[in-house]
This record gives structure tokens, sequence and C-alpha cells, in this order.
């Protein structure tokens, strides 16, 4: 272990972020990393238990203990190389993870638990800044071939390991940038782009190549896909968004988060936000805005439109306010219900819980407020509170209500794979085959909305086992 009194000698501490005030001014991150010798006690907090706990609370297992106890003595570089051996892409993961390491700590029983996501992201960042990441191409081509199916993290997770592996890899991304939801979805200030960027080059110079702008399902054909190249890989997201349902949905101004997300991203990257979106350029500038949803799509609606100089943010979800503090003694090691407050909430942001939709309000056909009413916990389920009817002013409100599964128009109705109770492509995680032996299926396609901790995982497994139904075994890590 890094130091034998770490944990009893210093406390957390946590990364800091540039003063609100100042950010919401730019799309920028704006964290401020530690110094190093910060990092290097903090490192030291690492119990290094005996059962550690973090391994399983992280869904790519990363080594945890092993590499805190190396940046406790200031051996970065061997750090890094425990830290990729695990996870392929550090840099997003130590941005946008919600760390469930962190929730599974052993420290966080009785105390705070280790900045087990600032290290690791500070390792790998020290790692580019050093030269120390370089691609890694392989010793000996296979002669296989293989198509990836979407360039989110878990389609370049399996990408990248399977190019490791010797095979030919081609990327198809319906969009014209890679990346997926890391690209258009996570606003730039929680992570830049230009870290998708340098990956790209990379798995580039690894023998992966990329063909974007390329709908598999509506381009080119997935019985094409089959046809020439020995496996496919169908690592999609998640995209179909839970819908409003409610009188007034319809009106002009009431638009899916991603549309939002998605629009600014593309202004900040110089590309046209606008063509290849049928109701329009879409902004909060000057006006009252509602997110309805209260997770991190929401938190993200809720800083992009502080940015874009809303009037007003109001943030609504229909479950009831968490508690300040979770019970450890109830959840740990698992991932807890708690209050979380965002960067983005810390900006600006009106917040309330136990809110249920009943009508959007308009006039002329645009929306001038949102009517709902408060809910209690009773009898076992949710009731409205008599006479508790209101209405919040609105100009646009943005749902963000989470995803019900992969979109069925092009790639997966036309498939014809055997799709779960959820409408998710079928596929165990022993072996990631769906109904069709040639194809495999990972990520959100497979699993259904989650996280990109998860989507990496699946994707370097899913790799595993398309290298071993090409070459009979496999030597890529599970």
């Amino acid at each position: 272990m890094g130091k034998e009194t770490g944990f009893l000698e210093l406390d957390r501490q946590d990364r800091t972020y540039a003063d609100p005030a100042e950010r919401v001014k730019h799309y920028q991150e704006f964290v401020v990393p530690h110094a190093e010798p910060v990092l290097r006690g903090q490192a030291s907090r690492c119990m290094n238990c005996g059962i550690p706990y973090c391994h399983n609370g992280c869904p790519v297992n990363n080594i945890i203990p092993d590499w805190n106890h190396l940046v406790y003595e200031g051996d970065w570089q061997n750090a890094l190389e425990v830290l990729h051996s695990t996870n392929n892409f550090p840099e997003f993961t130590g941005r946008i993870c919600p760390a469930p390491c962190e929730a599974a700590c052993t420290l966080n029983i009785i105390d705070a638990p280790v900045t087990i996501k600032s290290i690791e992201c500070a390792i790998v960042d020290k790692g580019w800044n050093e030269g120390w990441i370089v691609p890694q191409p392989p010793k000996r081509r296979t002669g296989k071939s293989v198509a990836v199916v979407g360039s989110g993290p878990a389609g370049l997770a399996a990408a990248q390991q399977l190019a490791r592996a010797g095979h030919a890899v081609t990327v198809f991304e319906k969009n014209d940038r890679l990346g997926g939801l890391l690209r258009y979805g996570i606003p730039d200030f929680k992570m830049e782009k230009h870290l998708i960027n340098r990956r790209a080059v990379q798995m580039e110079a690894e023998g992966v190549t990329f063909a974007t702008s390329t709908e598999v399902g509506v381009v080119v054909s997935l019985a094409s896909l089959k046809e020439n190249f020995d496996a496919v890989v169908l690592s999609g997201g998640a995209e179909e968004p839970r819908r409003l349902d409610i009188p007034g949905a319809e009106l002009s101004g009431v638009r899916l988060a991603m549309e939002f997300l998605t629009q600014q991203n593309k202004r900040n990257a110089g590309d046209d936000e606008v063509r290849a979106a049928p109701r329009g350029s879409l902004t909060a500038t000057g006006k009252n805005v509602i997110v309805i949803g209260g997770g991190d799509t929401g938190s993200d609606c809720v800083g992009t439109s502080n940015r874009q100089g809303a009037a007003s943010v109001t943030q609504i979800e229909i479950m009831p306010r968490p508690p300040e503090k979770e019970d450890k003694a109830l959840t740990w090691p698992d991932w807890p219900l708690k209050l979380r407050t965002s960067s983005s909430h810390e900006e600006g942001v009106a917040r309330d819980w136990a809110i249920l939709t009943k009508r959007v309000v308009g006039e002329q056909g645009r929306v001038t407020g949102l009517e709902c009413v408060r809910l209690e916990w009773a009898g076992g389920s949710f009731e409205e509170v008599p006479g508790s009817t209101f209405v919040i002013p609105a100009d646009l409100i943005l749902l963000a209500m989470g995803f019900v599964g992969p979109r069925r128009s092009g790639l997966i109705e036309k498939a014809g794979l055997d799709l779960d109770a959820r409408g998710n492509v079928a596929a165990s995680v022993q072996d990631y085959r769906t109904s069709d032996p040639q194809i495999f299926a990972c990520g959100d396609m497979r699993r259904g909305q989650s996280l990109v901790v998860w989507a990496i995982r699946e994707g370097r497994q899913a790799a595993r086992a398309v290298d071993e139904m090409l070459m009979g075994s496999s030597e890529l890590p599970r």
C-alpha cells in the first residue's frame, strides 16, 4: 500500500472548479487539477484493503489500489500501464464517470472515500503530456476483418482491442464526427472533444479505419457488412428518447434534450447545427427554460442553458427529493441514493421534486407554461396532492427523461435480430453473440441506457468474444 497511516493523516481533497460567474461565459473544461504533491498525498489514503470493493464498484474492474500505490511513489508511467490494462480511455471516465468505485471504497464506510476519479484522470493526462501514450500496432496481422457499427465508447473500445489483436477493423459511424454521445451528448465544458480526436489518431495508427457519415441500415446494408467482414459488432447507443405524453406536448418549444445538447456541441465545433435538425435551430437565450428530468442529461441542459443566457432555468423531477446523505449501513458498497448537486446546478437553477406534469400551456402554437401537480407517497404509490396544481412559466421545455432503447428505424428493424423484453438487441454477457452467430452486440444497444464505463467494459469483452470466434482462442483481457 502507499502509506499505512495515510487515511488517518489526510482528509479527502477534491478537485476545485473555476468560479461559476466566469465559467458560464465559455464552453471549456473548468476543473482545476491538483498539483502532484497533493495527488500523491490523496493516493496515500488508499487502504489497500484485503478485499478491494472498489474493484467491484468499477465496471471495468480497474486495479485501483495498485495505481494509487504507484502514484504515491511517484511512478506515474507504471501507474499508467496498470490503468490502461483495464480501461482503454481513462481520460473519458476520469471526467464523466460518476465514480461508483468511490461509493464502494472501504474508507467510505466511516469517512470520505479516496479521490479515485481525480487520480485516474491525473494519471492519463500526465501520460499524454509526457508522450507516454503511443500507438500499439499489432506484431502480426490475422487476415480477419471486423466491422464495428457505432463509434461511441463501446465501439471505440471494441475496435481498439480487435485492432491490437491483429484484425482489420472498420468503424462505421452515422454522424460526420466520431464519438457518439461522447461527442454530441456530453457538453464540452464537461469533456472537450480533442480528447476523442487524439484517441482516433492513435487508433488509426494501430490500423483502425473510420467510415463517418455512413449509417448502417441506410447508407450501407447490414447484409453487405456480413458479406465483406468476418464478424460484425453492433455498438450503437440507446437513442430512442422517452417522450412527454401529455396534452400540449406537440407545441413549438417542447424539445428533446439531445436536440438541444447536440446543436450546441456542433456550434462549438464550427459545424452546421441545423443541417440534420428538422425542427430548426434551438437555443435558450433569453428564455424561461424548464428541464424535465433530474439525471445527468438534465444537469447538462441546465449548464448549457445558463451558458446560452437563459432568463431562468427550472429543473423538475417526478421522484421525491433524495436525502442529503446516504444511509451507508444500508447501501455500501452499492451506489447510494442521495441528493447530488452538479457543477451545473451550482451555476444557477431552481430545482423541484415530486412533480407530475399535467399539461403544456401555450398560445398561438407556442409554449407559455407547464401545468404541474405535486405528488405524495401514500399506500405504496404516488398520489396527486389535492389542490396543488400550479403553472411554471416557460418558453422552452427540454425533455431529459432518459431513453427507452435503440432506435428501431433503419438498422434494428432491418437486421431481423432477436430483441429482449425492453427492445434492446438480445445478446448474453458470456459471448455477446446475437441471434445471428456472425453478429455481436455490446454497450447501450445491448444493455440499454447506461454509463460510459459500462460501455467500455462491454466493448472490451465483446472484442475478446469476437477474437475467440475468429481465432479459436484469445489473449485479449476480459
